[in-house]
């Protein structure tokens, strides 16, 4: 029996912060979760090949705006977005659609209107390559991740980079 989820928890970063050996633990495709390695985070922060851009408060509003115009286009059902100076969080519902699928449409439509509107997002990636999308499968699970999105961020001082 094939269940759909109740909806996706999507995370995806800012291009050049949270790089692998990251001091806030980082995730390896192979192995998961691992510790910090500064070196390593050196390695890879020495290897950009363009200048880290975090998102101002107008960038910022700009990506929930557009992560909100694009849930009522595709029918998908937003609980919340937020758009933090590296990162950004979304958690939705949608039918017929795998998280990853998601997630890029959602980054596609978001670096087109950054670039629109600032050119410096212009020839240049706006966001790390990838990013993460769970599904959340229970009501509780999807309560604790929206809260998590509303309220969490401003506690974990996540911004900073």
């Amino acid at each position: 029996m094939n269940v759909e989820p109740l909806g996706y928890f999507i995370t995806f970063t800012v291009y050049g912060t949270f790089l692998q050996g990251d001091a806030r633990w980082w995730r390896s495709r192979e192995n998961g979760v691992q510790p910090p390695q500064p070196l390593v985070q050196q390695w890879h922060r020495d290897r950009l090949n363009h200048k880290v851009i975090l998102l101002d408060q107008l960038q910022r509003d700009a990506v929930e705006a557009e992560a909100e115009r694009l849930a009522v286009f595709r029918h998908w059902k937003l609980w919340c977005v937020s758009a933090r100076s590296n990162h950004v969080h979304v958690v939705l519902s949608a039918n017929a659609s795998s998280g990853r699928r998601i997630r890029d449409q959602i980054k596609a439509n978001c670096t087109r209107v950054l670039r629109q509107r600032w050119p410096v997002f212009v020839d240049r990636p706006v966001w790390t390559v990838g990013g993460d999308w769970k599904c959340i499968s229970e009501e509780d699970e999807l309560e604790q991740v929206i809260v998590y999105v509303r309220e969490a961020q401003d506690r974990k001082g996540r911004d900073c980079w």
